[in-house]
């Protein structure tokens, strides 16, 4: 589909009401009996516009993912809209009225803004991406607050606006762009943009080097429910300033410029930091509320003797340490009857699927039971645990 303006249309909306939910295993059986009343292009673009919809309820939840109209790389690319939320909020509370959204793709991050009663410029060069963004604002009743133009981000005039939102391209021809300055704006053009504005966001990959962010910069890692989304850097905040911010809540994690925990033996207790604090390297302020250090220099898992509550990492009570020895797991699996192996590993090239097909009895036991496969001071370990539930309840933000 090259042409959004056909299931725009009556007879294209209409198509997607009937093609809404439709089962692939229905898919031919659908478009034969449409095509006979519809355009064959047209029942195709509707039957490939609901499968769009049906893999976008992940990020935008169900209601808006079946009124909203979606491509490809759009649904791929697209921000979580608890993340776009999020970040709209924080915008909002630092006083911004109007936005500048550069790179809007197909308008996830837009759509959020004017929900928190933002004006938005949402600007993309790509014909078919700035239509999708444009109808998607409109299917959201947002139009009145979403200004859509299809201009070349590097020629547009940012100045009337209270703040810049740049989303840089970050996948090209042959996948995943890891260099920041291959980003489509390049991120110096990004930092450039953002300097001129009175505040900005950049989204970046959350794998950036921390050598390669401004010192203009604020840095904040995001995670969503545990998995990682993206980092953000902030301009006109606090430079300088790193932070790890875990939704829902939010819940943030200031960094104190703490050094690197110290090494101590397995205690009873490990904890798992979350992937956006590992991000942020606030590794450090997670072990000092917990009175813990790390398991090996180079692992972020940190261990303690008491179980406290955290919201920033997952807290397991360690019952055997082994070095690794898959003969030596498997009979103390077999001896405690367990059934079901969770297998988390941090500093291991072992694959925990080959691990699990290697040490798990055919008839299953009745227990669960979680292996670490890490180093510790150095050597190849493995720990023995279950889940701290109490531990990751509470805790202050």
């Amino acid at each position: 589909m090259n042409d959004l303006a056909p299931l725009l249309s009556p007879e294209g909306r209409a198509l997607l009401d009937a093609v809404r939910g439709t089962a692939p295993a229905d898919e031919l059986a659908v478009a034969t009996r449409l095509r006979r009343e519809h355009p064959a292009e047209l029942v195709s673009a509707a039957l490939g516009q609901a499968r769009l919809r049906q893999r976008a309820v992940a990020k935008f939840g169900a209601e808006d993912a079946g009124r909203m109209f979606f491509t490809p790389n759009g649904v791929e690319q697209s921000t979580r809209a608890s993340v776009a939320a999020y970040r709209a909020e924080r915008m909002r509370a630092l006083g911004v009225t109007s936005v500048a959204d550069l790179c809007c793709g197909i308008g996830g991050d837009a759509i959020a803004l004017a929900r928190a009663g933002i004006r938005v410029l949402a600007v993309d060069r790509d014909p078919l991406t700035a239509a999708t963004a444009r109808a998607n604002a409109d299917a959201l009743g947002l139009a009145d607050l979403v200004d859509v133009r299809e201009a070349d981000v590097t020629e547009v005039d940012t100045s009337g606006y209270d703040a810049v939102f740049v989303d840089p391209a970050r996948r090209g021809g042959r996948g995943r762009i890891f260099d920041p300055e291959a980003y489509s704006p390049p991120l110096s053009w990004a930092v450039g943009a953002a300097l001129a504005a009175p505040r900005a966001a950049l989204k970046i990959a959350p794998g950036v080097p921390h050598e390669a962010i401004p010192d203009e910069a604020e840095a904040e890692w995001i995670s969503d429910g545990g998995d990682v989304k993206e980092a953000v850097l902030w301009f006109g905040t606090e430079p300088g300033a790193v932070r790890a911010t875990l939704l829902p809540g939010p819940r943030t994690l200031l960094g104190t410029g703490l050094p690197d925990p110290d090494v101590r033996p397995v205690g009873r207790y490990l904890y798992e930091p979350d992937g956006a604090v590992i991000r942020a390297h606030l590794v450090a302020e997670v072990a000092r509320d917990l009175d813990g250090g790390l398991v090996d220099e180079t692992i972020a898992y940190v261990t303690a003797d008491e179980l406290r509550p955290t919201p920033y990492a997952s807290a397991y009570e360690i019952t055997d340490r082994l070095p690794f020895n898959v003969k030596k797991l498997k009979a103390l699996l077999r001896e405690r009857e367990v059934g079901i192996l969770t297998v988390k590993k941090r500093g291991s090239a072992v694959e925990p699927e080959e691990l699990r097909r290697k040490v798990l009895p055919k008839a299953h036991g009745p227990y669960s039971a979680t292996v670490f496969l890490t180093r510790v001071a150095g050597a190849p370990t493995m720990l023995l645990g279950a889940p701290a539930a109490a531990a990751t309840a509470g805790g202050p933000s």
